[in-house]
């Protein structure tokens, strides 16, 4: 519980109502890029704007008037206008399927493809949450800041972030995920950071030196073999044993004498 609190995904779990949780849910993920104060800061300042009810602000009131909520605010490269833009996406899209678990299941649907390469690669569900509808084509969002709020494999990205919202709205409701969109695990892709890069590549679960979407998968795909319908199940382990500094990049005695991986360790091995 303590490391639940200590991370983004502990938001959405303040609230009770479904919608609230999913909209927070998709707030938390998209804007955890950088230090946990600062991103638990900033998720904190938009959710003061937004009221006691978040889904329901976003679902009644206008981008022009969320940006102003989020007049001067600033998280890295994001602006208030950058996230003004995701809550109108996200607003739209569950104006139009319901709800945001439902919007994930039905682009999962419309796909003959893999459920990652549907939902990034295609980049169908990215472009709605930035406001350039349902086409493929197109000129992409002017800002940086919305270009790498709402993350696309075409251009490079492991989409890190929108993967973790996948997986916290996916996975089963264990205490930390929330079990809201009726995907299968097993087609998740585990979201890669510098962190879980780094413990993976210590794990031998992959020997890529980039941190690409390709070196996502194929930690994944390591994972699948120990759990092959819900590989992403280790992913908030793995996260926290990196955040923590307590596996290092290197043999260091102190920290790994008593460390129960130390067998499968390249470093030790």
């Amino acid at each position: 519980m303590a490391r639940r609190e200590a991370d983004p995904v502990s938001f959405p779990h303040r609230y009770e109502d479904a919608g609230d949780r999913e909209v927070v849910a998709l707030l938390s993920a998209l804007l955890a890029f950088g230090q946990v104060q600062t991103i638990r800061a900033s998720i904190a300042r938009v959710l003061a704007s937004l009221g006691p009810s978040p889904a329901r602000t976003i679902d009644t009131i206008g981008e022009a008037s969320l940006g102003a909520r989020l007049e001067g605010f600033v998280h890295r490269v994001y602006r208030g206008q950058d996230v003004a833009r995701l809550l109108a996406g996200a607003a739209a899209l569950r104006r139009r399927s319901g709800s945001l678990a439902r919007a994930i299941e039905v682009f999962a649907d419309d796909e003959a493809i893999e459920v990652p390469p549907a939902l990034a690669s295609r980049a169908r569900l990215v472009r709605v949450l930035v406001g350039l509808g349902d086409a493929l084509r197109g000129p992409p969002p002017h800002r940086r800041g919305l270009v790498h709020l709402v993350p696309d494999a075409r251009r490079g990205s492991a989409c890190k972030r929108l993967l973790l919202f996948l997986r916290w709205m996916a996975r089963p409701a264990d205490g930390v995920d929330l079990g809201l969109a009726r995907l299968s695990p097993s087609a998740l892709v585990i979201p890669l950071d510098t962190h879980v890069h780094r413990i993976a590549r210590n794990l031998a679960l992959t020997d890529r030196a980039d941190a690409s979407l390709r070196t996502a998968i194929e930690i994944t795909d390591a994972l699948a073999r120990l759990d092959a319908e819900d590989p992403v199940r280790f992913d908030f382990a793995i996260c926290h044993l990196g955040v923590s500094r307590q596996c290092p990049s290197r043999r260091d005695r102190s920290l790994c004498e008593r460390c129960a991986l130390r067998d499968v360790c390249r470093h030790w091995r």
